[in-house]
């Protein structure tokens, strides 16, 4: 089949690879893009599995957290432009949605749109975005929505003023400031170097095998690896996948504030002997506004030539 200069650009976008090993990637993988991506790097030469050229639909995510800290909610809402997201009524809005959340038993967001609007229960929580819409003269959706209950304690962060929100929560006996200061730590971390999983038990055992197979590629198609016996090359693709675990594991990961490189972990840990309490991280979510959507690009040229054509 015939590669498109677009599926090229996208790749590279995706993976930082050159715009040749791209348009090989695709060719030897008959244009299918997660393959591509698999074939880059089994062959090293995806600088990274990255898809942040793909996020780029607009909005914001709020969160309310109870009084008590033992129930919260995380929302997107999305809007069609930048501008919209920073206007007062689309964030109060918003804020209302999450402060909805926080009260509903809804699973999901179609069951959510049915339920009446707290604010006016003589409209429903759809009815109320179609008059959003209306307001704002702009298409929104509330995209999706998370809802935390524990015994223990939910910390909240909001980043760049919603571009990102994160809840995380903790399995504690106290509630006391430097809990809470500990907890919104874990969640700027979250925030900032976005975690797969809470620790490496929690690693499902199809994702290790994955990696272990995309370590194995590369070293074989490594040369300086050519004449290596397959019980070093085991040893050696260990040694990567227990690095990689480091850098999707919350709490094995560095801790960012930390002068003396101490993982997360250690960092709760120490707090929790500090304050002679009970305290270990249990959850967290992590949202980011548009993440895996793509906005609408109008070509402007295309659509000039297009309306030339047709008078």
């Amino acid at each position: 089949m015939a590669i498109t200069a677009s599926q090229v650009k996208e790749l590279r976008e995706m993976t930082g690879a050159g715009m040749m090993d791209c348009k090989k990637a695709l060719t030897n993988t008959d244009g299918d893009m997660d393959k591509a991506v698999e074939w880059l790097r089994e062959n090293g030469l995806a600088k990274a599995e990255k898809k942040s050229g793909r996020i780029a639909a607009e909005g914001m995510v709020a969160v309310d957290v109870s009084e008590d800290g033992k129930t919260a909610s995380i929302v997107e809402v999305n809007s069609e432009t930048d501008f919209v997201a920073k206007n007062e009524k689309f964030q109060a809005y918003v804020a209302e949605v999450a402060a909805q959340v926080k009260t509903s038993t809804a699973g999901d967001v179609d069951t959510f749109l049915t339920e009446a609007w707290a604010a006016d229960n003589s409209q429903t929580v759809e009815e109320k975005l179609k008059a959003m819409i209306a307001v704002i003269g702009e298409n929104m959706t509330i995209r999706r929505f998370q809802k935390v209950e524990t015994d223990g304690l939910v910390v909240s962060y909001i980043h760049a003023g919603g571009k990102i929100g994160v809840l995380v929560e903790a399995d504690t006996d106290s509630s006391n400031d430097a809990v809470k200061e500990c907890l919104k730590n874990v969640a700027m971390q979250v925030a900032a170097l976005n975690p797969k999983y809470v620790s490496s038990d929690d690693v499902d055992e199809d994702y290790k095998e994955h990696e272990k197979g995309i370590l194995l590629a590369q070293a074989k198609n490594d040369p300086k690896n050519a004449n290596k016996p397959d019980n070093i090359i085991e040893k050696m693709i260990i040694g990567r996948l227990n690095k990689e675990l480091k850098e999707v594991c919350l709490l094995e990961q560095e801790y960012v504030k930390a002068e003396n490189k101490e993982t997360v972990g250690k960092y709760v840990e120490n707090v929790a002997k500090a304050e002679g309490c009970k305290l270990a991280v249990k959850s967290f979510v992590r949202f980011e506004t548009g993440e895996g959507l793509e906005k609408k690009e109008e070509d402007f040229a295309a659509e000039v030539a297009a309306q030339m054509g047709g008078n």
